[in-house]
C-alpha cells in the first residue's frame, strides 16, 4: 500500500515537471537519511531548551539561547569547512582519484583541529564574560555561562564529526551517519531526562547530555574513516590517510580556497545571532525565549535542507567529476523545485500547529502567545531558506562557494540586522524581529538562485578539476 502511494506521488511529481522519477529516487536515497540525521541533531538542542524551559522558565531559555550563539559559532565554522571537504572529496571520488580524496580528508582534519581547539579554550575560560556581552539579566547569564562551560570541550568533537558526516555523504552514504547521529540524539534525550528531571541537574544536565552524545557520535563516524567496517556496510572506499607527507600544500590550498567562502558564509550566519539576540534582550527574557523557540523550530524545519542540500552537492559534484555537466544541471534544477514544494508543505503544517508546538517549551501563557507568532513567521520564512540551501548545495558541489557567502552577508547584515534594529530605534518594537526573520531567509535565496541559473558554476568546476589534476602530474 505504502509503495503504491509513493509510486503515485513520484509519478505526480514527474508529470508536474518537479523532478523525474529516476532522479527523485537518487535524491531521496541520499536525502532521507540526512533529513533524519538533521532532525536527530537539531532535536538535541531542542530537547535541551524544552526540558530546561519546563523546569526553570524563560530566564533559562534565554541563557541557553545566548550559549547556543557561541556553540553555533563553532558549529557554523565546521559546516563551512566540511562543505569544502564534500566538494573536493566527491569530485575526486567521482573521478576515481581515491588517493587525492584520502589526502583531502587528512587536510580537512588538520584545519579542523587548528580552528576548534582555540575556540574550545575561549569558551571554557571566559563563559560569563561571553554571555554577559549580550545580556545584563543575572539569571540568564548564570544559566548560559554554566551551559557553555560544560559543553566547551565538545566543540572539538563537533568539528570532527561534521567533517566525517559530510565525507560519508560525498561518497553516497548518508544512511550510516543517520544511524549514528540518530543513536546519539536518542542517548542525549535519555541523558537529559535522567540528569534534568531525575537528578535535578538542570542546565548542567542538559550540557552534559549534549557533550557526551557529541563525543559518542564522533567516535562512531571516525571508526569508518579509520578503515573499519560497520554491521550495515563494508569499509569505506575513502579514509583518513596518514601515508605520505602529513601536510599536502597543493590540496591544502584547494581546500582552503573552496572552504573559506563557505566558512565566512556560515560565520556570518552565526555572528549575526549575537546582535539579534542582544536586540531581543532589550525587550526582556520573555521575548528572547519566544525568539529562541522559533529559532529551534527553524532549525528543525531546516533538517529538510540537510537532505536536499547534501544530495545536490553530492550528485552535482559526482556528475561533474564524471564530465556529465548536463546531468549535474538537471539534478540541481529539480532538487531546487522539489525543495520548494517540500518546504511549503511543512510550513503549512507548522503554522496550523504553532500553539501546541510553543506549549512544548514553556507553560507561561505570555511566552506561549509571543512564541506562536514567532513560530508562524519563521515557518513562512523557512521557504526562502529551503530555496537558498538547495541552490547553495548545487553550487557547493561545483566548488562555486563565493556567491552563497555574498548572499548570506547581504541578507544578514544588509537586511536582517538593520530591520531588527528598527525595533529599538522606532515604535515597530518586536514586529521588526518578525520582518527581520523573513528578510534574513528570502534575500539570500534570491541572490543564490540568480547565481545558480547563470550557469557560471560549470566553469568554476572545470577550473577546480584542472587545478586538482595538476597536482598529480
Amino acid at each position: 500500500m505504502l509503495r503504491a502511494v509513493l509510486g503515485a506521488l513520484a509519478g505526480l511529481l514527474e508529470r508536474a515537471n518537479v523532478i523525474k522519477r529516476t532522479r527523485l529516487r537518487a535524491t531521496v536515497d541520499l536525502a532521507w537519511p540526512r533529513i533524519v540525521t538533521g532532525l536527530a541533531r537539531m532535536s538535541k538542542q531542542t530537547a535541551d531548551v524544552a526540558m530546561v524551559g519546563l523546569v526553570s522558565g524563560s530566564p533559562a531559555i534565554a541563557g541557553l539561547a545566548f550559549a547556543y550563539a557561541y556553540w553555533q559559532l563553532g558549529d557554523r565554522i565546521s559546516l563551512g569547512l566540511s562543505g569544502g571537504s564534500i566538494s573536493l572529496v566527491s569530485q575526486h571520488y567521482g573521478a576515481d582519484e581515491i588517493d587525492l580524496a584520502n589526502r583531502t580528508i587528512t587536510q580537512s582534519y588538520l584545519i579542523a583541529t587548528a580552528l576548534s581547539v582555540p575556540l574550545a579554550a575561549v569558551f571554557y575560560w571566559r563563559p560569563e564574560f561571553l554571555i554577559g556581552l549580550m545580556s545584563d539579566d543575572p539569571a540568564a547569564i548564570e544559566y548560559g555561562a554554566t551551559y557553555l562551560l560544560v559543553v566547551a570541550p565538545a566543540i572539538v568533537f563537533e568539528f570532527y564529526n561534521k567533517i566525517a558526516s559530510r565525507i560519508f555523504a560525498g561518497i553516497g552514504d548518508t544512511f550510516t551517519p543517520m544511524l549514528l547521529r540518530g543513536g546519539g540524539a536518542a542517548i542525549n534525550i535519555v541523558l537529559n531526562v535522567v540528569l534534568i528531571f531525575g537528578l535535578g541537574m538542570g542546565v548542567v544536565g542538559a550540557a552534559l547530555g549534549t557533550a557526551v552524545s557529541t563525543v559518542l557520535i564522533t567516535a562512531g563516524l571516525c571508526w569508518g574513516l579509520a578503515g573499519k567496517s560497520y554491521p550495515t556496510r563494508d569499509t569505506l572506499p575513502v579514509r583518513l590517510s596518514l601515508s605520505g607527507p602529513l601536510v599536502d600544500p597543493s590540496l591544502l590550498r584547494s581546500l582552503v580556497s573552496v572552504s573559506t567562502p563557505l566558512i565566512f558564509q556560515q560565520l556570518a550566519r552565526a555572528a549575526v545571532a549575537f546582535p539579534l539576540l542582544a536586540i531581543a534582550a532589550v525587550f526582556g527574557s520573555v521575548t528572547v525565549a519566544g525568539y529562541e523557540i522559533a529559532r529551534r523550530m527553524r532549525d528543525l524545519i531546516n533538517s529538510l535542507s540537510w537532505g536536499f542540500s547534501i544530495a545536490s552537492s553530492s550528485l552535482v559534484g559526482r556528475h561533474l567529476g564524471g564530465d556529465e555537466e548536463d546531468v549535474a544541471a538537471a539534478y540541481g534544477d529539480e532538487i531546487i523545485r522539489f525543495s520548494l514544494l517540500s518546504y511549503v508543505a511543512v510550513a503549512v503544517v507548522v503554522i496550523i500547529f504553532a500553539e501546541p508546538i510553543a506549549g512544548l517549551f514553556v507553560t507561561d501563557e505570555a511566552v506561549i502567545d509571543l512564541a506562536v507568532t514567532f513560530v508562524r513567521v519563521t515557518a513562512v520564512a523557512t521557504i526562502g531558506l529551503g530555496l537558498d540551501e538547495a541552490a547553495t548545495g548545487a553550487l557547493r558541489g561545483a566548488g562555486d562557494t563565493r556567491w552563497p557567502f555574498y548572499a548570506a552577508l547581504i541578507g544578514l547584515y544588509g537586511v536582517a540586522l538593520p530591520i531588527a534594529y528598527l525595533g529599538v530605534a522606532t515604535p515597530l518594537g518586536v514586529t521588526a524581529l518578525y520582518l527581520s526573520l523573513v528578510g534574513e531567509m528570502f534575500v539570500p535565496a534570491a541572490i543564490t538562485l540568480y547565481r545558480y541559473y547563470t550557469g557560471a558554476w560549470r566553469d568554476v568546476s572545470r577550473s577546480l578539476r584542472e587545478r586538482s589534476q595538476g597536482t598529480t602530474d
